[in-house]
């Protein structure tokens, strides 16, 4: 866990319960996801780098570390890639490592004055359950009006992704609860989740939207 000037470079395998305490001070919305993410021993043996490679949809940290604007190193013996975590989950359980290629590093920007940031899970229970839905949500405000939005959620798809189209219902305009609600609309354009024994779409949908409120 390396401080550098802008943002903090995480090791990936780093276990999660290290992580929890090294960020609660540093980004402490990830520290929040952590708090939820499951037991003492799973933590004490589980990675950072274990949970993003899974590539779950519904993985806890994805949502936060993409609403933090993080970035993902791949190394390999020709050198390293370093590309945005949206872009690292390409499909159901599948991502963009290449053959002979590692997740070596997450790059997590540094959290400005100015921004708003959050993480939740819905689970069935409070602890040592899967998410339903998990939500990672930052804004920047420039006075009142949004000036940056990066919205990230799990449960709502094949990957963890971002909604885009409340992002861009949201920049620029003010924050208020008129605006809140023109975004959360525009979930609807972002996800469309399916139905399944944790919940149902129109469950999810619902989550999502009152999370964002």
């Amino acid at each position: 866990f390396q401080e550098h000037d802008g943002y903090f470079e995480i090791g990936t395998s780093m276990d999660l319960a290290e992580l929890e305490g090294l960020s609660a001070n540093t980004l402490p919305p990830l520290s929040r996801m952590l708090r939820f993410f499951g037991s003492r021993q799973i933590k004490n043996r589980a990675t950072i780098g274990g949970n993003l490679c899974n590539a779950s949809p519904i993985g806890d940290l994805a949502p936060i570390l993409i609403a933090l604007g993080s970035e993902v190193i791949l190394s390999s013996a020709q050198g390293d890639r370093i590309i945005p975590l949206e872009s690292f989950f390409v499909d159901y359980r599948k991502t963009a490592l290449q053959p002979k290629e590692i997740l070596r590093a997450v790059r997590v920007p540094k959290i400005p004055d100015q921004a708003r940031v959050v993480a939740y899970k819905v689970s069935k229970r409070q602890e040592l359950d899967i998410s339903t839905v998990a939500a990672g949500l930052y804004i920047e405000l420039k006075g009142d009006i949004v000036s940056k939005a990066r919205f990230g959620f799990g449960g709502m798809a094949a990957t963890p992704a971002r909604a885009v189209n409340a992002e861009n219902a949201i920049i620029g305009k003010e924050w208020n609860r008129t605006n809140i609600e023109r975004a959360t609309l525009a979930l609807d354009q972002d996800f469309q989740p399916i139905d399944d024994h944790r919940g149902s779409a129109w469950y999810r949908k619902t989550v999502a939207k009152n999370l964002l409120r």
